[in-house]
């Protein structure tokens, strides 16, 4: 495995895991407007990855079908967007700031399910690193390896605010800190488990790659607007979570022609 696939995958992860460390370095809960704005960052930077490094993507390399070159995109978002659908119904999770947890009924504990509502979100944003890197892998024009790599970036930097984001309640739901910083940590694992078998799974399907981009993007656009956009937005009206979400958008958009 290269040195660049090696970065591409744990990038992200470690995002996450500087983030969580947070707790131990801060005290109490983050503020209810700094939640606000690092989630509207986060959506940002997912709904700006999504377009530039999926989507465009996906299009271009379909370009040979001429008018219905949007097929493949239109196609795999959807699949994208119905997957995430499923495991939503399916797994029990609990959002933030939250008291009705989401799925099936179950008698796990609010912590898990704070655990579980972020590693869901958390393995769309590692398939979309995972395809991403296959493509580059595969030899594939339109995706160069600092393309990859700035898909990664971008996503290493808002996980670095999510890290922060779920570990620090978890402290205040009574887990002890070392607790708290291992299930983020946990969380975040998901995310180059999801890209590792997202790259073995597409090798095999290579020729299906605008599919399979626009797939990560359809997954990740539910997450941002199931979760991060309503989190972003909830309580009192105020432009920081807008402000935010302009940030990461252009923080990423930014990554993605520079690097791209």
């Amino acid at each position: 495995m290269t040195a660049e696939l090696m970065q591409g995958i744990l990038l992200p992860f470690f995002g996450t895991v500087l983030g969580t460390a947070c707790v131990f370095v801060m005290r109490g809960t983050l503020h209810i407007t700094v939640q606000r704005g690092l989630t509207a960052f986060a959506a940002g930077v997912m709904v700006a990855a999504s377009v530039w490094s999926l989507l465009i993507p996906a299009m271009e390399q379909a370009s040979g079908m001429g008018h219905w070159a949007f097929f493949p995109a239109v196609t795999g978002f959807w699949f994208g967007i119905l997957l995430l659908l499923v495991l939503d119904r399916t797994i029990p999770h609990l959002h933030r700031n939250s008291d009705e947890p989401e799925g099936p009924h179950t008698q796990l504990k609010r912590t898990t399910m704070l655990v579980l509502a972020v590693t869901l979100h958390n393995i769309p944003e590692g398939m979309a690193v995972g395809v991403v890197l296959a493509g580059w892998m595969a030899g594939n024009e339109t995706i160069t390896v600092t393309g990859a790599l700035a898909l990664s970036i971008g996503i290493a930097i808002q996980n670095f605010p999510e890290g922060a984001i779920i570990s620090m309640p978890l402290r205040a739901e009574g887990a002890r800190k070392g607790r708290a910083f291992l299930y983020g940590v946990l969380s975040g694992v998901a995310e180059p488990l999801a890209a590792v078998l997202t790259i073995w799974a597409a090798g095999p399907i290579l020729p299906a790659l605008p599919y399979l981009l626009s797939f990560a993007a359809g997954a990740m656009i539910y997450v941002v607007v199931e979760e991060l956009i309503p989190e972003a937005s909830a309580g009192t009206h105020s432009n920081i979570g807008t402000l935010f979400f302009a940030a990461g958008f252009t923080i990423m958009l930014a990554l993605d022609v520079a690097l791209g």
